[in-house]
């Protein structure tokens, strides 16, 4: 395969394997409130995605992403997708 036609085909992968997340918090304004960012990685560093939650979605999700087996990130449609969820 060429390198014009690998890098075609990787455009082309809309569905990528959550291999990372690192969280991170900034300070907008001094004493006021911060943003979240959730970076995650995907497919080993073939791609990446920021994701911006509000506290409650960024707490929600890291308690997702700690209960499932694995996750994958659609990037067409901008959908975290969670897989094998262990149920309590």
């Amino acid at each position: 395969m060429s390198p014009r036609e690998s890098t075609s085909a990787e455009r082309q992968i809309q569905v990528r394997q959550v291999t990372d997340v690192q969280a991170s918090w900034t300070e907008q304004e001094r004493g006021g409130s911060g943003a979240f960012t959730l970076q995650l990685v995907l497919d080993h560093g073939a791609d990446e995605y920021v994701l911006r939650p509000s506290a409650e979605d960024a707490d929600v999700l890291v308690k997702l992403l700690a209960r499932s087996k694995s996750a994958t990130f659609d990037m067409e449609r901008k959908v975290l997708i969670f897989a094998n969820l262990t149920i309590e």
